[in-house]
C-alpha cells in the first residue's frame, strides 16, 4: 500500500469512518464505545476487508492515548480524596489485582499448557478490568458517587495505578536479549526515584509558576499546549531512561491534582484522550489475528467464560470480605468480571520480552474483547437479583457527597454563598479564573480551581452530571442566557441559580431555565436607604412601608419590562419616584 499524504488522508477517513459508525451502534445497542473501536478496527484491517494497513505505525501514535489516559488518572488523585478511599483503594483494590491474578494465571497455566512465566503475562493483565467501559456504565446508572460506585471506581483506580508494577515484572521475566543487555534492575529502581522526585519538584517550582503566569495571561489556548507538553515532556524523560512512558504521565497527573488547575487541564486534555484513546482500540481491532482465533473459537469462549467466573468469584467473596451484603458484592464482581483495555498493553509487552507468541496475544486479547461483549448482558440478567438492595443502599445510606454544589465565581458574592453552604456540611467545589484571587483563597484554607465555568467541559470535569446546584456568581457579562441554556441542557438535574449584576442582565436571564435569579444591588441599596431614613429619624413603620411600595412598584416595572425586552419600558413609572431613572 502506497504511504505519503494521500495514504494517511484516505486511512484516516475509513478509521474515523468506521469507529464513528460502529462506535453509534454498539452505544445503541448498550455495547459500549470501547468495543465498538475494536470490532471497527477488526473489520477495515487487513484480516477482513483490508482497507487500512500498517497497524503498527499507526499503534506508536495511538498509544498516547493510554499516555493520556493515565495523566487524566493522576489528576484524580488528589490527597484529600485518596485519604478518604485509602482502604478501599490500598486494601480491596490490592487484593483485587493479587487474588485475581494468581487465580487467571494458574487457569492458563494448567488448562492451556503455558509456561509459568508466560501464564503470569497473561493472567495478571487479565485481572484488570475495562475502567473506559464500567466507569460509563456507573455514570449513565447514576451510580458513580454513591458507595458502590466509590467502592468500583476504587478498585479501577488501584488496577491502573497497578499498570507500572506490572510491567515492571514483565520486563524481569523477559527473554528478549536487548533486555538483558539492558541496565540491572537495581539500577531501574534509582532512576525511578530520582525521575519521581525530580518530576515532582519540576512540577512545584516550574509547572505552578508556568500555569500561574498562562492563566494570568487569559490565554485559555496556551493551557492546551503546557498541558499537552506536560504529559509528553514526562513521557520522554522516562523514555530516556529506559522506563515507562506511562509512569511519566502518570506522575505529571499526580503533580497536578492538587492544583487549581485540574478540572481545566482534564478538560483540554480530555479531547486529545478520548480521539487517541479511540485509534488505540481501532488499531489493537486492526492487529487481532482473526485466521488464528477462527483456529481456535472453543478455546476463546471457554476462556472467555472462566475469566468471567474466576473474576466474579474472586471480587464477590471479597467483596463479603469487606462487609458488602451478598446482593451487591455479586453485583460487584459481575460489573468488574471483564478483562480491560491495558490488558493490550500488557500483552504486547509480553510479546516484545519474548514471554508469549503474537498469535497467543490474538487469542487472549479476542478473549478480553469477548467478554468486555458480555458485561452489559451479565448487568441486565442479574438486575433482579441486586436491585433492591442497592436501592435501599443508596436512599438509607448518607453519602459525602449527596448534595454537592459547583460554585463559578468566588468573589465576594461567591464567598458568601459557598461559606453559607458549608454551615450545612454541603459540598462544594468552587471554580474560577482570578489566579489572585485563586491564591488568596488558598492562604486562608480555601480549595479553588482554575478554570471557565461557563464551559461545559470545565462544568463536566468538575461533577455537574452528578452536581444539585450550580451557581453562578461571576460580576461579569459571561452568564448570558445562551449558557444557561446549554448549562441546563447538559446537566437538566441539577438546579441553576444566577446572580444578576444588575436590572439589564436580570431581564435578559428571566423566563430562562434557571431556578432563581438574583438582583446583586438591589438588596444593598435598599439597606442603604433604610439606613438613610433611620439616620434622619423617619419611623419603622414609615420605613417599612417606604421600602413595601418601592418594591411593589419595582416588581411590576420588572415585569414589564421583561415582557417587551426593553429596560426602556414603563418609564413612566420610574419618573413617578426619581427623575434620574433606575438600572439597579
Amino acid at each position: 500500500m502506497e504511504h505519503g499524504a494521500g495514504s494517511l488522508l484516505r486511512d484516516g477517513v475509513i478509521l474515523l469512518g468506521a469507529g464513528l459508525g460502529f462506535v453509534l451502534l454498539f452505544r445503541r445497542l448498550g455495547l459500549g464505545a470501547t468495543l465498538g473501536y475494536l470490532v471497527a478496527g477488526a473489520v477495515v484491517g487487513p484480516h477482513m476487508l483490508n482497507l487500512v494497513g500498517d497497524a503498527e505505525s499507526k499503534l506508536g501514535v495511538a498509544e498516547l492515548g493510554i499516555t493520556l489516559l493515565l495523566f487524566v488518572v493522576g489528576l484524580e488523585l488528589n490527597p484529600s480524596r485518596l485519604w478518604r478511599l485509602k482502604q478501599d483503594i490500598f486494601g480491596l483494590g490490592l487484593l483485587q489485582v493479587v487474588a485475581c491474578g494468581i487465580a487467571v494465571s494458574a487457569i492458563v497455566a494448567v488448562f492451556a499448557h503455558f509456561s509459568w512465566p508466560a501464564a503470569l503475562a497473561l493472567g495478571l493483565p487479565l485481572a484488570l478490568s475495562s475502567t473506559a467501559q464500567v466507569l460509563p456504565l456507573l455514570q449513565s446508572s447514576g451510580r458513580l458517587r454513591t458507595p458502590f460506585g466509590e467502592r468500583a471506581f476504587s478498585i479501577l483506580l488501584f488496577q491502573d495505578l497497578s499498570i507500572i508494577p506490572l510491567i515492571t515484572i514483565v520486563a524481569a521475566m523477559s527473554r528478549n536479549p536487548a533486555d538483558a543487555a539492558g541496565p540491572p534492575g537495581w539500577t531501574l529502581v534509582l532512576y525511578t526515584i530520582a525521575a519521581v522526585a525530580g518530576l515532582i519538584a519540576a512540577g512545584r517550582f516550574v509547572l505552578a509558576p508556568l500555569f500561574r503566569g498562562i492563566g494570568n495571561m487569559g490565554e485559555r489556548e496556551m493551557f492546551v499546549f503546557a498541558a499537552l507538553f506536560t504529559v509528553i515532556a514526562s513521557a520522554a524523560l522516562m523514555e530516556a531512561l529506559g522506563l515507562s512512558t506511562a509512569l511519566g504521565a502518570f506522575i505529571a497527573g499526580v503533580m497536578l491534582a492538587d492544583s487549581p488547575y485540574r478540572h481545566e487541564l482534564e478538560a483540554d486534555v480530555d479531547p486529545f484522550r478520548s480521539i487517541l484513546l479511540g485509534l488505540f482500540f481501532l488499531t489493537i481491532g486492526m492487529m487481532l489475528n482473526l485466521p488464528a482465533i477462527a483456529e481456535r473459537p472453543l478455546f476463546v469462549v471457554s476462556m472467555a467464560l472462566a475469566l468471567i467466573a474466576t473474576k466474579t468469584l474472586v471480587i464477590f467473596l471479597l467483596g463479603l470480605a469487606f462487609r458488602m451484603n451478598w446482593r451487591s458484592a455479586l453485583a460487584l464482581g459481575v460489573l468488574l468480571s471483564q478483562g480491560g483495555e491495558f490488558g493490550f498493553v500488557l500483552f504486547a509487552q509480553a510479546t516484545n520480552a519474548y514471554l508469549i507468541a503474537p498469535e497467543a496475544a490474538s487469542l487472549f486479547g479476542a478473549i478480553i474483547t469477548l467478554s468486555m461483549a458480555t458485561t452489559p448482558f451479565l448487568m441486565a440478567l442479574t438486575k433482579r437479583f441486586r436491585e433492591a438492595p442497592i436501592v435501599k443502599e443508596e436512599r438509607d445510606g448518607p453519602t459525602a457527597d449527596g448534595a454537592n454544589a459547583l460554585i463559578v465565581g468566588y468573589g465576594r458574592f461567591g464567598q458568601t454563598v459557598g461559606q453559607m453552604l458549608l454551615t450545612q456540611d454541603i459540598p462544594v467545589t468552587l471554580i474560577d479564573t482570578d489566579i489572585e484571587m485563586i491564591d488568596i483563597a488558598g492562604e486562608f484554607g480555601a480549595k479553588v480551581y482554575y478554570g471557565d465555568g461557563t464551559r461545559l467541559e470545565v462544568l463536566r470535569q468538575a461533577g455537574a452530571a452528578e452536581a444539585e446546584l450550580i451557581l453562578f456568581c461571576i460580576d461579569d457579562e459571561q452568564v448570558t442566557p445562551e449558557v444557561v441554556e446549554a448549562t441546563h441542557q447538559a446537566f437538566p438535574n441539577a438546579a441553576i441559580y444566577v446572580r444578576a449584576y444588575d436590572r439589564r442582565a436580570l431581564i435578559k436571564l428571566k423566563g430562562g431555565p434557571a431556578k432563581l435569579v438574583v438582583r446583586e444591588v438591589l438588596e444593598s441599596a435598599v439597606k442603604m436607604a433604610r439606613g438613610a431614613m433611620e439616620g434622619l429619624g423617619i419611623p419603622r413603620a414609615e420605613i417599612d412601608r417606604a421600602e413595601d411600595m418601592y418594591r411593589a412598584s419595582d416588581k411590576e416595572r420588572l415585569r414589564i419590562q421583561v415582557e417587551a425586552g426593553d429596560i426602556r419600558a414603563a418609564r413612566a413609572m420610574v419618573a413617578e419616584q426619581q427623575p434620574w431613572g433606575n438600572d439597579r
